[in-house]
């Protein structure tokens, strides 16, 4: 047998080994990306866990003995509901039935908030402390702010920039009214229970608030290509947080294990591994489980107080 007949047996060999090679690794990948795959109800599960986590660490810290590692798992939880609110948003059949559910809930919850700050004081925690999730509230304003976005690409301009720019202008169009209500009481009283329940303002929100509502609207501007959606969450997190480290200036030790709210950007992996797709789940698992596990932690965490 001629060396070049060897040769070109050889290389035959060689090229069909290589294209098997090639093959197995396609099919490790797609293997390896159908394991990494997230419905968006498992994002859900995964928010909710990780929410348990935080929450009971904030309800249970006068304990000592809750450690810090439990708010670090639970800075997961707020980024990957603010994904999910933006994809339910996107999906659903119904937008207005969407967001009369979670602004229900928000009104409900905000007024127990309220009723704790005026008249729910025999319920007050000994310690002066009580529950003050406003997160609900502050799905309800970026929902506002996305319709407005959402009518102006279908070019309903006279309906899409006001309702854009009424809750994120919100802050100073009640601000006349802020001012007049210093020396009147009544006054004041009426605008807190307006801005706890029906009428929230993201700048008075700690729980989400002007964070949640600039990074939602980068998201949903980006929202037709995953990437550049994770990239908006990233890109809009981390100058939040660089601007809270320029004006408080904390050391590398309070970076680490008290100021740690950069670490919601670790959300930015699962979300990537968003297949696209609803999967299966109650979905009224969420507005049931949040405000109960809320409330029975804190009916707890004011049973074992010492």
């Amino acid at each position: 047998m001629s060396l070049g007949i060897v040769f070109c047996i050889l290389s035959k060999k060689l090229i069909l080994s290589l294209n098997l090679f090639f093959i197995l690794r396609m099919k490790e990948r797609r293997v390896i990306m159908k394991r990494l795959s997230l419905s968006g109800f498992q994002l859900k599960y995964i928010a909710l866990i990780t929410m348990v986590f935080d929450h009971i660490q904030y309800f249970f810290e006068y304990t000592g003995k809750i450690p810090i590692w439990f708010t670090m798992i639970g800075r997961l939880a707020a980024p990957l509901f603010l994904f999910a609110v933006i994809e339910g948003f996107v999906h659903t059949h119904n937008r207005k039935k969407y967001f009369l559910k979670i602004y229900a809930l928000a009104i409900l919850m905000g007024l127990i908030q309220f009723g704790f700050y005026n008249f729910l004081h025999p319920l007050v925690r000994p310690d002066g402390f009580f529950p003050q999730n406003m997160m609900l509230s502050s799905f309800v304003i970026l929902l506002v702010a996305l319709q407005g976005i959402a009518w102006i690409q279908e070019r309903k301009y006279l309906k899409g920039i006001p309702t854009l720019l009424f809750p994120i202008l919100l802050p100073l169009l009640m601000l006349p009214f802020y001012l007049l209500s210093v020396n009147k009481p009544m006054l004041g009283f009426l605008l807190k229970l307006l801005n706890f329940t029906v009428l929230p303002v993201h700048t008075f929100i700690s729980d989400g608030g002007t964070w949640l509502l600039l990074t939602g609207i980068a998201m949903y501007l980006c929202h037709k290509n995953l990437k550049k959606e994770v990239l908006a969450f990233v890109s809009v997190s981390l100058v939040w947080v660089l601007m809270a480290i320029v004006l408080s200036r904390p050391s590398f030790h309070d970076l680490m294990f008290k100021y740690i709210e950069w670490m919601e950007i670790f959300a930015a992996p699962l979300m990537l591994c968003y297949n696209g797709q609803r999967g299966k789940g109650s979905k009224y698992l969420f507005y049931v489980f949040y405000p109960t596990h809320i409330y029975l932690l804190y009916a707890l965490s004011v049973i074992f107080y010492r």
